[in-house]
């Protein structure tokens, strides 16, 4: 379901930026702005700069930048509606959600009918598993004999799917099921011979979502087929995306918030196995890398996250990867690493809940130690590696970047300096170094452009004379496209002269898409052109809150924050010092300047490969008088603006 349009608008037009941000950061007011520590990274001095007129934040640290919805998309780790739906709730607006397009209506029947699908098929498993004579004799006896007890198989729902080839699918289509959701649900695929069961002769574990609905199935093979794979789990559809589950967590939730603490194991027999020894806080991931999915739904109950895993090289290999994401979503990380030959099933069937928490308790390793002190074992004397190890643990660490894990931060750059020998201040440039690196990704990614605002006079290293020389040429193309379009937002529906506005000016007289190079910057003038013939009198704020993130991070980044005149120079020498507001016309006249020079640019070039091109003698004659004015006008322009044609 989506929110209407009209509702977005009651939401957005309460938003107070100032008093959402300081519901998490502390701000204090400097002059018309607030400032405070910034959230996304770590600084002793205070960076992060909101300004409430704008309605929207800046770090002069890191650099990121947003308004409020992306905030709290970017903080509290939210997608867009749940930001919304968080403001809704604050500012008491009442949410009433409805389908958009025919698509969408037929994508959330399909969503619907495939948990109608699986809430079927759950139940003909579990019958089967309970019911039947083979379900008893193979799938029920094969579960005993690994040590689950009735009540816990009851409780996750386990089934055995029978091995007649088309037993569940020939009773799902006399239910009047459609075949294509049939397959589409991954419980039956369509052979020459008709529909037939995927998971015949197997164990089933449904997966439940945080809702408790079946999303999907994890089907274990039991009869010895080396031939066959052990696990066959849904394919991804409209309700089972497998970065986004964690198997168990919809039995595991209340006790990881009672205990503070999600272990997080492998399998689906780790977690029954666990939970039947009366350690319920426990989820697990299919053998998969974590997602930063996964790691937001742990982070939903608890910080503390406690990783089990096999004890061998594979099971350590497991381990380590995909956890600088844990640590960048803020997760205290810790690892135990099991005997060899055990896993979580077999140590506790084995040795006892008793003896499996003592086990735990005493053998957590923090996993950036951890992962240090091991890759040092496997780089031994050789140096490449070992500098190899220092740069991948200074990554590790910058991944720690929220400002409230500041100390924790500090303290493993210390401990980490003392293991491997080197220089605190130096580790500590390195890990600075990568947390700037990661940053300018992000920024080139939600606007390209942004590299136009480098410092003067630097170059990226191995460019040539005449590639820098058109390198500097093209951002100052875009420099200034983003300045009228900074323009129109800012000033387009005031004044600018014989009744007509500057978004008149701009947008009928001025340019047109062939002047512009930047893709993002045609799409914001061509909305704002849409939403100005439709009188919706559009500014930045209407651009500010819009669905598409990428396009609302490229206004953003447009909004500059100026500087602020000390009360201390006004008192001083007594004068008003004009603002943006007040010098508007000179700001549009001189920016509009630099593209009407690009326009006769164009036109220059254009006229002289018409001029090499004609043999017609009256022909070249004209073009070369009409080169002749067109070389006029651009000095003129150029004396105006005061820049140096460059040939």
């Amino acid at each position: 379901m989506m929110i209407p349009q009209e509702t977005i608008q009651q939401i957005v037009s309460r938003i107070d930026i100032i008093e959402i941000v300081n519901s998490f950061v502390k701000l204090k007011k400097r002059g018309v702005n607030y400032i405070g520590l910034c959230p996304f990274h770590n600084e002793k001095s205070p960076s992060f700069t909101v300004s409430p007129s704008k309605e929207i934040y800046k770090c002069f640290g890191c650099g990121r930048s947003g308004n409020a919805i992306s905030f709290l998309m970017e903080h509290e780790k939210y997608s867009y509606v749940e930001a919304l739906k968080w403001l809704a709730a604050k500012y008491n607006v009442e949410i009433e959600e409805k389908e958009t397009s025919p698509e969408f209506k037929q994508q959330q029947l399909v969503a619907d009918s495939l948990y109608i699908i699986n809430k079927f098929a759950q139940q003909f498993f579990s019958e089967a598993l309970f019911s039947s004579e083979e379900g008893i004799n193979v799938g029920l006896s094969y579960l005993k004999e690994r040590g689950f007890r009735e009540e816990i198989i009851k409780k996750f729902e386990l089934g055995y799917n029978p091995e007649a080839k088309d037993a569940f699918s020939n009773a799902a289509v006399s239910k009047q099921f459609n075949p294509d959701l049939l397959q589409k649900s991954g419980l039956a695929v369509l052979r020459d011979n008709g529909l037939q069961d995927n998971y015949r002769g197997r164990i089933i574990f449904p997966i439940h979502n945080q809702s408790g609905k079946v999303t999907g199935f994890g089907a274990r093979l039991i009869r010895k087929n080396d031939k066959a794979p052990k696990y066959i789990n849904t394919p991804e559809n409209e309700i089972y995306v497998k970065s986004k589950i964690l198997y168990g967590s919809w039995f595991a939730r209340q006790a990881i918030d009672k205990e503070d603490e999600c272990l997080l194991v492998e399998g689906y027999t780790d977690v029954v196995s666990l939970h039947q020894a009366g350690i319920e806080n426990v989820v697990a991931s299919g053998g998969t890398s974590l997602t930063p999915d996964q790691l937001r739904l742990i982070k939903k109950y608890t910080t503390n996250l406690t990783i089990l895993y096999d004890g061998d090289a594979a099971g350590i290999k497991a381990a380590l990867r995909g956890l600088d994401l844990a640590l960048e979503e803020g997760l205290n990380v810790r690892l135990v690493l099991l005997p060899d030959q055990e896993d979580p099933d077999s140590y506790i069937n084995k040795n006892g809940a008793e003896a499996f928490i003592k086990f735990i308790s005493s053998n957590k390793k923090d996993f950036i130690l951890f992962q240090l002190e091991y890759a040092l074992l496997d780089a031994g004397d050789d140096t490449n590696k070992r500098a190899h190890v220092v740069n991948q643990i200074a990554e590790s660490i910058s991944k720690i970047n929220k400002a409230e894990d500041f100390t924790k931060q500090q303290d493993y750059i210390r401990k980490t300096a003392e293991l491997l020998k080197i220089d605190e201040g130096g580790l500590h440039n390195l890990v600075n170094k990568h947390t700037r690196d990661k940053l300018n990704k992000e920024e080139k990614k939600s606007f390209p452009t942004e590299k136009v605002f480098q410092e003067h006079g630097s170059e990226p290293s191995g460019i040539q004379d005449e590639d820098a020389n058109a390198l500097g040429l093209l951002q100052n193309e875009i420099f200034h496209e983003r300045s009228v379009t900074r323009c129109l937002l800012e000033f387009g529906l005031k004044e600018w002269q014989d009744g007509k506005t500057v978004a008149d000016y701009i947008l009928y007289e001025c340019i047109d898409d062939e002047l512009l190079e930047d893709s993002m910057l045609k799409k914001i003038i061509s909305f704002y052109k849409i939403w100005y013939e439709e009188k919706l009198e559009p500014t930045a704020k209407t651009f500010l809150y819009n669905e598409d993130i990428q396009m609302s991070n490229a206004v953003i980044s447009l909004l500059d924050f100026p500087y602020e005149i000390s009360d201390g120079w006004k008192e001083k020498y007594e004068m008003p010092v004009p603002t943006r507001e007040d010098n508007y016309l000179h700001d549009i006249t001189s920016t509009l300047r630099y593209l009407e020079l690009k326009r006769i640019k164009k036109l220059i070039t254009i006229n002289a490969e018409e001029l090499e091109k004609t043999t017609s003698s009256e022909r070249q004659i004209l073009l070369i008088q009409t080169h002749s004015h067109l070389k006029n006008m651009e000095i003129q322009l150029t004396k105006e603006i005061g820049m140096v044609i460059i040939k």
